[in-house]
């Protein structure tokens, strides 16, 4: 057997092969190589001690002779596929024809290699059967975290008017009906749409998402339904729209709201058609796709001051579902505290325990304009700054504290929207000078921000350093 001697360091440490031949010599010496390779290789002379290894511990790759006495090759591959294992089988042997590899791999096994070979062809499967094993992990974790942050378990809170929410969903998924989600920006729109999609019969095809308020009017048009090459100045190739990459699937149109009225008109003929045209082209494209709409908008007012068509609202509003603002469901803030808590102490490595009483009532007893995105972002920056086990009042912003009622009206909404998100900002701003000792680098590595930006922001706001203490002043 050939042997590359480049190929001697070790690039797979922790990958285990299994070789399995009634030849105990030829397998010693296919474990040798294996091992110079980098593998972690071991070698047995039945199928019934291969078994034994694999029921005990985990194997990457088996390596097996066709013909062995007692169970042959083609019993061990059965009884490792019977146990449901992730290890990839590649027979070896010379005495089997083109037809026996032809029903080996139809069984189950990944490759097929004839005697005599050399350590270079045996290496080049092993090679290939592990990259496509961990496409195969990766692709499992992928839908085991999907399932996992969409399901109804990670929708959060226990408060009548989010349980009533939970029905809704419960409720509509099964359906092909079209979903309007109503509620202020922060309240989970987006999640509730996943969490619909991915607990419906179209789960296994795409979930494409479209914020309609962030695509310029001229583009909007393009982004949703394609264009073809040449269709206006700058189309240089054809395009594939959302409708289209969303087939079989849903089509989320987050900020519906803000749709021009003639790009409306075309949606409410997909609505009622099940088809349209790119952009330019004179081709009807048929499509299937379950819209789930959402805004932030009254869009009954927006449709009585002639924002909104009526005909294209009927058509959304087939299944409204509310999404409570978060003040209106302040018994849930403990739970989605401690939730966020959990997943970022596991994104950040941190064995934070939990919130201490005085950081817990102040953070219940906040008005949260930003509602669960900005309780999100809270918890985030806390796990940031604490450095004990447990998160404190002087670990939460200062804008927590800062709120004397007076920019907000009776119901809890900011009276001057823009000055509430300025003064948040700035607090942001001051408080991540403070607690990295006015160094601004630091500062803005904090807050998730370039320099620059923090630079500007700082300029913005009149807020300027001292250069002696290094102190801000404003």
């Amino acid at each position: 057997m050939a042997h590359d001697q480049s190929q001697t360091e070790s690039h797979y440490p922790a990958y285990r092969i299994l070789v399995v031949d009634d030849e105990a010599r030829l397998a010693n010496l296919v474990c040798e190589a294996l091992s110079d390779l980098g593998y972690s290789a071991t070698a047995c002379c039945s199928v019934a001690a291969a078994l034994a290894i694999v029921d005990r511990e985990r194997v990457d790759v088996v390596l097996s002779d066709l013909r062995m006495p007692d169970m042959d090759g083609r019993g061990l591959l059965n009884e490792i596929k019977r146990r449901n294992l992730d290890t990839a089988v590649i027979i070896m042997t010379a005495y089997a024809s083109l037809r026996d590899a032809v029903d080996l791999v139809k069984e189950g096994a990944f490759d097929f290699i004839s005697k005599p070979f050399d350590i270079d062809q045996i290496a080049t499967a092993i090679a290939q059967a592990l990259k496509l094993n961990e496409v195969v992990q990766d692709n499992r974790r992928l839908r085991a975290e999907i399932e996992g942050r969409y399901s109804f378990s990670q929708l959060v809170g226990n408060s009548p008017s989010f349980r009533r929410v939970i029905e809704a969903i419960s409720e509509v998924c099964e359906s092909r009906a079209t979903v309007l989600l109503t509620g202020e920006s922060g309240t989970g729109k987006e999640m509730v749409a996943k969490a619909i999609h991915f607990n419906s019969p179209r789960r296994a095809k795409p979930f494409v998402a479209v914020n309609c308020a962030a695509i310029p009017e001229g583009l909007l048009e393009s982004e949703l339904f394609g264009h073809i090459k040449g269709a206006f100045t700058g189309a240089l190739s054809q395009r594939e729209g959302r409708f289209r990459a969303a087939h079989g699937g849903t089509l989320f149109l987050d900020e519906i709201g803000d749709m021009p009225l003639p790009t409306q008109a075309k949606i409410l003929r997909v609505l009622q058609e099940r088809n349209f045209e790119p952009v330019g082209s004179n081709k009807t494209e048929q499509v299937d796709v379950r819209i789930i709409a959402a805004t932030h908008r009254n869009l009954k007012e927006a449709v009585v001051n002639g924002q909104f068509r009526d005909d294209l609202y009927y058509r959304l509003n087939v299944f409204p579902i509310e999404l409570p603002a978060l003040r209106d469901r302040s018994e849930d803030v403990s739970l989605l505290t401690a939730n966020f808590l959990q997943h970022f102490n596991e994104e950040m490595g941190k064995a934070i325990v939990a919130f201490t009483p005085g950081a817990m009532k102040a953070m219940q007893a906040y008005h949260w304009p930003g509602n669960i995105r900005e309780l999100q972002n809270c918890v985030e920056r806390a796990v940031i700054v604490c450095r004990s086990t447990a998160i404190d009042v002087p670990d939460l912003p200062p804008y927590l504290f800062e709120n004397d009622g007076s920019v907000l009206s009776r119901s809890g909404v900011p009276h001057h929207l823009d000055e509430e998100l300025e003064r948040i900002e700035k607090s942001y701003l001051l408080e991540a000078l403070r607690q990295n000792d006015g160094i601004q680098v630091r500062a803005a590595e904090s807050l998730g921000i370039h320099e620059r930006s923090f630079w500007h922001r700082l300029k913005k706001y009149g807020i300027k350093m001292k250069r002696s203490d290094d102190e801000s002043e404003q």
